[in-house]
């Protein structure tokens, strides 16, 4: 993953990005891998950990309708969590991730579901949710992590 992330970096440099990220059942994991890289400060701007829906709306402004409709493990929320990263960090990308890392599932979602979202400046949000399967929640994790820095890589290519 430091490869990845080394990519990331680079990557959101030659565009001039910074970024942020919203993280739910990775826990600050992409944060963290990016961070890990000496002289990422000038690309990384910050990260929330917004385990709770608490958190979720008091770090990043989503809705409590949007949770109480939806669940927290869905690409409304996903979109809301990267919309409220952006807009309080006043970066050019973040991406969220909120997911059922497991073990088992949720009353109404299975292990392993993952939803992401990317926001770009000037760019309509995008969102995706990725069936990992029951991997095991430290792979589920680490797959989202991986996953979520693709996402950004991809955005800034």
């Amino acid at each position: 993953m430091e490869q990845l992330a080394s990519d990331v970096l680079d990557a959101c440099r030659a565009k001039g990005w910074t970024l942020a990220t919203a993280e739910s059942c990775t826990g600050g994991m992409v944060v963290a891998a990016l961070t890990q890289i000496s002289g990422s400060s000038d690309v990384v701007d910050r990260g929330y950990v917004t385990y709770s829906n608490a958190a979720k709306m008091q770090m990043i402004n989503v809705k409590g309708n949007t949770l109480g409709e939806y669940g927290a493990v869905s690409e409304p929320v996903a979109k809301e969590m990267a919309d409220g990263a952006l807009e309080a960090s006043h970066t050019d990308i973040s991406v969220s991730i909120t997911g059922i890392a497991g073990p088992g599932p949720s009353e109404h979602k299975p292990e392993g579901r993952v939803c992401f979202g990317l926001a770009v400046k000037g760019q309509k949000t995008q969102t995706q949710t990725v069936e990992f399967g029951p991997l095991g929640r430290e792979n589920v994790r680490l797959e989202s992590a991986q996953f979520a820095l693709n996402l950004i890589l991809n955005a800034a290519k």
